[in-house]
């Protein structure tokens, strides 16, 4: 954990979370009030802005485009970050945009092409949440790890607050993956992923690894960022874990 002073982050969703949140170290749960304390919170916390564009931008602007031979989506999101993109200090703000990046991207209209027996939309549910919270992880451009909470290695978060089983906790991070495997869902994350600044990137290349994965800015060393991963992810995964005893 890193000295910098932070604040308390406190905002209203437009859903209401898990009471179960409470578990995690740091987290406080009351219906859709969200109070996340950031000294109890995050394992490292070196940064305290984020960079934003508006939802409602990238909803009317960017999801309904489709990618040319003329023109890589990639490219077209690039752009748009470059053109429309904030740096914010509210944190709130990043937890209510994180929220609507990840009901677009996980909705249930995607279950019935998920193929994957058991999968319910409470599941979808938990990717949600679990997402929101996810993106007060922070990669600088240099693909430095700036900010990491529990929720980074999120199928282990998921076993300490819904009570997944491993195997369903794989269950989840393999859908997750999907928003990289699955093209046209790939291209999906990529744009809905412009709002919170840059592109998911995954630190993993498959379930069984744990590494989770954060929204990357475009162009920042992924050699940097996973060495980054590599040095810390094991001390990591074991302080997720350890959350496991608050649930006992």
């Amino acid at each position: 954990m890193s000295t910098m002073e932070a604040t308390t982050i406190s905002v209203e969703l437009p859903a209401e979370f898990d009471k179960r949140w409470n578990r995690m170290a740091g987290i406080t749960v009351e219906g859709r009030q969200v109070t996340v304390n950031p000294d109890e919170y995050f394992f490292q916390f070196d940064s305290n802005t984020w960079r934003l564009c508006d939802w409602d931008r990238v909803a009317s602007e960017l999801l309904a485009v489709a990618e040319t031979s003329e023109k890589a989506l990639d490219q077209t999101v690039l752009e748009f970050i470059h053109r429309h993109s904030y740096s914010t200090g509210d944190a709130a703000k990043v937890l209510t945009t994180a929220w609507e990046v990840n009901n677009y991207m996980f909705r249930e209209e995607h279950l019935d092409g998920l193929g994957i027996d058991g999968f319910t939309a409470d599941h979808l549910r938990m990717l949600r949440e679990v997402g929101t919270f996810m993106a007060l992880n922070k990669v600088e451009d240099d693909g430095t790890i700036s900010n990491v909470g529990p929720c980074w290695m999120f199928p282990a978060a998921t076993t300490v607050v819904f009570d997944l089983s491993d195997k369903e906790a794989e269950m989840i991070d393999e859908v997750y993956h999907g928003t990289w495997f699955n093209e046209s869902r790939r291209l999906e994350a990529l744009k809905a992923n412009a709002a919170l600044g840059g592109r998911l990137v995954h630190g993993c290349q498959s379930v069984p690894s744990q590494s989770g994965g954060a929204i990357v800015p475009f162009g920042a060393s992924i050699a940097k960022f996973t060495s980054e991963l590599n040095r810390f992810r094991s001390d990591w995964l074991e302080r997720v874990y350890s959350m496991r005893e608050r649930t006992a």
